[in-house]
C-alpha cells in the first residue's frame, strides 16, 4: 500500500473527521467565550471588586533602558498577572458551559435509552409451533 492511499485511508476514518470538527468548533467556541469573558464577566467582576481592571493588572520587574525606538532599547520586563486571571476565568467558563453540554447530552441519551422497544413479532416458524401446540392441548 502506498504511503498516499494510506495517509487518506487514515485521514477519512470517522473518527479523524470527528475530531477534526470538535477543534474547529472549540476554537469557535473558544473565541465566543473569551468575548463572554472579556466583554461581560470581568467588567462585572471589576464592578463587584470596586472598578479594578483584570487585564490591566501587571508588576514591573525591571525598568526600560534607553530610549524607545534607539537601537539599544530594551523594554521593561512586566510580569501581567492580570491576564493569567482573565485566562483562568475564560477556562473556568469554557470549562462549565462543556460539563452542562455533556450533561445534557448525557440526560437525552438516558431517557432515548428508557422508552422500551415494541416486541418483535413473533417469526412464521414460532407462529406455526404455537399453533401445533394448541392443537395438540385439545387432542
Amino acid at each position: 500500500m502506498s504511503f498516499v492511499s494510506e495517509f487518506k485511508e487514515f485521514a477519512m476514518k470517522g473518527n479523524v473527521v470527528d475530531l477534526a470538527v470538535g477543534v474547529i468548533i472549540g476554537a469557535a467556541f473558544g473565541k465566543i467565550v473569551s468575548s463572554l469573558v472579556d466583554g461581560v464577566v470581568m467588567p462585572l467582576l471589576g464592578l463587584l471588586t470596586g472598578g479594578i481592571d483584570f487585564s490591566d493588572m501587571a508588576y514591573k520587574l525591571k525598568d526600560a533602558v534607553g530610549v524607545e525606538g534607539a537601537p539599544d532599547y530594551i523594554p521593561a520586563l512586566v510580569l501581567k498577572y492580570g491576564a493569567f486571571v482573565q485566562t483562568i476565568f475564560d477556562f473556568i467558563i469554557v470549562a462549565l458551559a462543556i460539563f452542562i453540554a455533556v450533561k445534557a447530552m448525557n440526560k437525552m441519551k438516558r431517557t432515548q435509552e428508557a422508552v422500551p422497544e415494541a416486541p418483535a413479532a413473533p417469526s412464521n416458524q414460532e407462529v406455526l409451533l404455537s399453533e401445533i401446540r394448541d392443537l395438540l392441548k385439545q387432542k
